[in-house]
């Protein structure tokens, strides 16, 4: 099977916004979610966690930031892609330095061209790994209204532990629009992860307070088997059942809540 085969079943489109373009894949109705894949692309196990999204009520866009759509996760494909994320292109901020990165931009306007087209009260945006924090900046752009964090690993380094890949401002105005438009932010991790430190959750805490829900999983609910701990929460270590799986139906549960699906979430 080609690997674009994974995505046999989406509308395919180019996005164009400032200096970046990007293929963008969609599928469903309802109201729009942008899922932004992890290390190293936007692999099968992606489009399934998407396709479960869709089957929920809602549209799915899959923006391919970097990497091959389709393409399956193999050690040196991911290895080669976290190298060219991190040295080569400056499109995305690896490091710790109070900034974001400069492709969310390019990700704001993608929300407002499908809130337009899809309706609702606004979009649901979930990152994961190198994207995750993405979600939270993009909290800026008055249409993102459901953000979901799983493993968020930027920054990298012992520097960036206590922090996101977000900026002040960016983190200001998502705690103040929590507040007036009484929403919330959601959180993915593993115990133990050494790309998502104990001190980030920690931080997201103190700063949000009770609008930030915290979902963290033990080693031992993570899927066994893949040769590496516990880490991507809705795709590679995502279990048949258990913990989580409870997870993965916590953010369904989520985007439909917020996305005006359900009157209160399940």
């Amino acid at each position: 099977m080609a690997d674009i085969d994974a995505l046999k079943a989406y509308e395919r489109f180019t996005f164009t916004d400032g200096p970046y373009s990007r293929e963008v894949f969609r599928r469903g109705t309802g109201p729009a979610v942008i899922i932004m894949h992890e290390i190293p692309g936007l692999h099968p196990l992606v489009v399934d966690y998407a396709d479960r999204v869709a089957a929920a009520g809602m549209t799915v866009f899959l923006p391919s930031l970097f990497g091959a759509p389709g393409k399956p996760v193999t050690n040196g494909y991911a290895i080669g892609q976290m190298f060219l994320n991190i040295c080569i292109r400056r499109e995305f901020n690896a490091w710790a330095n109070g900034k974001s990165s400069d492709i969310v931009d390019w990700l704001r306007a993608l929300a407002r061209k499908v809130h337009a087209e899809c309706g609702g009260p606004g979009v649901g945006a979930l990152g994961m790994c190198f994207t995750g924090g993405f979600a939270l900046a993009m909290m800026t752009e008055p249409s993102v209204i459901a953000p979901v964090l799983s493993q968020p690993s930027l920054p990298l380094g012992k520097k960036g532990a206590r922090t996101i890949d977000c900026s002040a401002a960016e983190i200001r105005c998502a705690k103040q629009r929590f507040q007036d438009e009484d929403l919330s932010l959601l959180g993915l991790a593993f115990h133990g992860d050494p790309f998502v430190p104990p001190g980030r959750f920690e931080m997201l805490k103190e700063t949000f307070g009770d609008r930030f829900e915290a979902i963290e999983l033990k080693q031992e609910d993570a899927q066994q088997g893949t040769g590496v701990p516990g880490h991507s929460v809705l795709t590679i270590h995502l279990a048949n059942r258990g913990p989580t799986k409870v997870a993965e139906a916590r953010t369904i549960s989520f985007f439909r809540h917020r996305l005006g699906l359900d009157s209160a979430p399940a």
